[in-house]
């Protein structure tokens, strides 16, 4: 009996990975998104990419705080598990619209975990983030570094964690798997899903992409006067098709009698710098990016990179990819979809 996974904001850039990974592991999946910052166009390419497996994923055009259209999802399906990605993810935006970040991320959250105990599912796979850690005075981050988040998008997903610490708490039939991810970056080696983000980007690769292909003039480094080997931020970027395994592999534990609410990082335990970073692109593009020195940007970290032994150890998972297929998957995509999923009329860029 194969089983039936509902994926909360599968359309996005990790969510739409993981689903395809997913169908191809022989489970049916239900994808509930709001479409805020995706499009149905990458559920419309994972079902493609799935082959014959497309036909276990359906798609519902919902928001979590609506709680009688999830309420009716959970009507119509038994769940066996839930893997929440949805959530609203720039730094910058939840500095400027704190309560929108809280009512979308927190209480969207709350409403599915009421929905889910009502419907006696309670297993739950939980995207966090290494946001959590703040800027950590030690690296590599383990689980059980301090937690210090220091933007409202950080916090939403430290409250989370801790609402759901408390929730498995107060009722142990509970089995809830936190994952805190590092940097992810690349796509699928088809190059027909990849990460598309509405308006300026806010991490690295994107924006080197939307160069690359001439949609940006030059990439802005923030901060190259960090104790590091070139001046530049350290961060542990992973492949997001690893990232799609390690879920995976979380709903694999969730069968596990011992699993309580247990956290682990997902990362690949090596730290990258900017600009070691755009080299490595610029290899694999064969295209020079320009670069314009900027001061450094407010609640930035250093250095942080995960220890990644906890999940190598519990989840038998380890990232495969380094940054040459990160780069060389993420140029792929970006020179197939050099506006992402949408026309250039619909990303606000006439040709």
């Amino acid at each position: 009996m194969s089983k039936n996974i509902l994926v909360t904001g599968g359309a996005g850039y990790i969510g739409s990975h993981t689903v395809l990974q997913l169908l191809l592991g022989g489970y049916k999946v239900v994808v509930a998104d709001n479409l805020d910052n995706s499009s149905a166009v990458a559920i419309k390419r994972v079902e493609e990419l799935a082959g014959q497996f497309g036909r276990n994923l359906s798609f519902r055009q919902v928001d979590l705080r609506d709680r009688s259209v999830i309420q009716k999802l959970f009507a119509e399906t038994k769940f066996d598990a839930v893997i929440h990605f949805a959530g609203l993810k720039a730094v910058g935006e939840s500095v400027e619209k704190p309560l929108l970040y809280y009512d979308n991320n927190v209480i969207g959250t709350i409403t599915l975990l009421e929905v889910m105990a009502a419907h006696g599912c309670k297993n739950l796979v939980f995207s966090s983030s290494a946001t959590v850690y703040g800027w950590p005075k030690e690296v590599p981050c383990t689980e059980e570094s301090p937690l210090s988040a220091v933007n409202p998008y950080g916090r939403t997903k430290l409250f989370i964690e801790e609402i759901c610490r408390d929730v498995h708490h107060s009722d142990p039939e509970w089995k809830i798997i936190l994952l805190r991810y590092f940097n992810p970056v690349g796509a699928h080696p088809s190059g027909h899903i990849g990460e598309d983000p509405r308006g300026i980007p806010n991490n690295l690769m994107p924006f080197v992409q939307q160069v690359a292909v001439g949609r940006r003039p030059a990439l802005t480094v923030f901060g190259n006067d960090y104790a590091t080997k070139d001046g530049t931020g350290v961060r542990d970027y992973i492949h997001v098709v690893d990232l799609a395994d390690g879920h995976i592999a979380a709903l694999r534990k969730l069968s596990d009698p011992k699993i309580g609410c247990e956290v682990y990082n997902l990362g690949t335990g090596k730290g990258t710098s900017v600009l070691e970073m755009v080299n490595a692109f610029e290899r694999a593009s064969g295209k020079k990016i320009p670069l314009v020195m900027a001061g450094r940007r407010a609640g930035d970290a250093e250095i942080v990179y995960a220890s990644t032994k906890k999940a190598e150890r519990e989840l038998n998972w380890r990232a495969r990819y380094g940054i040459e297929e990160m780069c060389r998957d993420q140029w792929n995509w970006a020179s197939k979809n050099p506006y992402g999923y949408g026309s250039p009329e619909s990303n606000g860029v006439m040709k």
